[in-house]
């Protein structure tokens, strides 16, 4: 009975999200400062935890700007994780791979949109990508980055990439950590069964990034956000 009912909230996930993403587009030229096009997506992901029963609590608003400029990097469990960040802060945007942009009306409104498309399959479109993404940051609100750059599988902390920081070297906005905590339970990788569940996201101190140049100074920013995260960090029990 339960493949049914999750059945049934992909199938309205899936149909609600194209009158959302259309809607979206055409805000675009009526809106330049983007508010109502990134209304559409955080009213579409509000729809999609509530239809799926996840509710959310946040712990630590107090300790940045909901509006204001950073890099919010967190461990990723599920697809619910951005959802959960976009519920947060409703102005955040996303950085996603150019192939997600074929995708009919979501990828089509990800890429007219306010979001940063990455080039990955070439090393010289990734560089311009990388510096196109700095100078996005640097004129104001939030992107998100994952920085283990996929799913976890098992529920742990996987190890981070060194983009997210080389990202935040380049553009000098601080980080914020945020830890995403119980999303696993809801629909990990490799599973097509939604459960309702409680999400819980944890935002740490912003990080400052200023002053760093070198690789190795990356490496040892990375390494401490990471151990940022690991402390909020729940690991589910399986």
């Amino acid at each position: 009975m339960r493949w049914l009912l999750t059945f049934i909230r992909v199938l309205i996930i899936a149909v609600t999200v194209v009158p959302f993403s259309i809607a979206a587009i055409i805000s675009l030229p009526i809106d330049k400062s983007g508010r109502m096009y990134l209304w559409n997506g955080t009213t579409w992901v509000k729809f999609t935890m509530w239809l799926c029963r996840v509710t959310l609590s946040v712990k630590g608003m107090e300790k940045v700007d909901r509006y204001g400029n950073y890099i919010l990097v967190s461990n990723h469990a599920s697809m619910f994780d951005l959802p959960a960040i976009m519920s947060t802060f409703p102005r955040v945007r996303i950085m996603f791979k150019k192939e997600l942009s074929y995708v009919p009306f979501w990828g089509w409104a990800l890429y007219l949109g306010h979001h940063i498309v990455v080039d990955r399959k070439k090393g010289s479109e990734a560089m311009k990508s990388l510096d196109r993404a700095a100078k996005a940051i640097q004129e104001g609100g939030q992107v998100l980055l994952f920085a283990e750059g996929t799913r976890t599988r098992d529920g742990k902390l996987l190890p981070f990439k060194r983009g997210a920081f080389s990202l935040a070297a380049k553009s000098g906005v601080p980080i914020v950590p945020i830890a995403i905590n119980g999303s696993f339970k809801i629909l990990p990788k490799g599973s097509f069964d939604i459960r309702p569940a409680h999400i819980e996201v944890v935002i740490d101190d912003p990080v400052p990034t200023t002053g760093i140049s070198t690789r190795e100074e990356e490496v040892q920013l990375m390494n401490r956000v990471r151990e940022i995260i690991q402390k909020n960090y729940v690991e589910p029990v399986l």
